[in-house]
């Protein structure tokens, strides 16, 4: 990201809010490998599947809630997959820890959609051995409603699909994993 000097700016530019929505990491490093920590335990992985910190800032006006994906389009699905799907994350939060549910619980009202892993938690990364790094895109969605109206047993297509009807702004980092 591209920072600059305040005072080459100009004070008109400070009326509204001119940065953009962020999402930041202690864990990950946009376009860099994660660490083992956010490698799945299953499937063949032997990782510490833990989800990485998240943290957000320049919330956009409006915010009531927020959601949270970590998504792997490199899958060999057709499809790609899901790793995490949280959502109705309250306003007040800005940011989960790492090694949210396993931790430390989850903000109150928050809830998980399931993984394609079939659980309610986090999925870490397990791309199939020796195949090309995977990308890994960690997202944080601000949006104009308190809560996502889906079923508890909602795929994670249909709480994307509502995440997007009901969107302010996003952020994201993308990472890569190999085994």
């Amino acid at each position: 990201m591209k920072r600059f000097l305040m005072s080459a700016v100009p004070a008109f530019l400070f009326a509204c809010n001119t940065f953009a929505f962020e999402l930041i990491s202690t864990d990950l490093m946009e376009g860099q490998p994660m660490k083992p920590a956010q490698e799945y335990k299953g499937f063949g992985c032997e990782g510490g599947n833990l989800s990485p910190a998240l943290a957000w800032k320049d919330i956009p006006a409006g915010t009531r809630s927020f959601a949270v994906t970590v998504y792997d389009p490199d899958a060999p699905t057709g499809s790609g997959w899901w790793h995490w799907v949280a959502y109705n994350i309250p306003a007040t939060a800005t940011s989960l820890p790492a090694g949210a549910v396993v931790k430390t619980p989850l903000p109150t009202g928050t809830k998980q959609g399931k993984n394609d892993f079939g659980e309610r938690n986090f999925g870490g990364a397990c791309p199939p051995k020796g195949d090309k790094p995977h990308h890994y895109i960690h997202t944080v969605y601000a949006l104009k409603v308190d809560k996502l109206d889906v079923p508890d047993d909602a795929s994670p297509a249909l709480i994307g699909f509502m995440i997007h009807s009901n969107i302010l702004d996003k952020a994201f980092i993308t990472s890569t994993y190999a085994r």
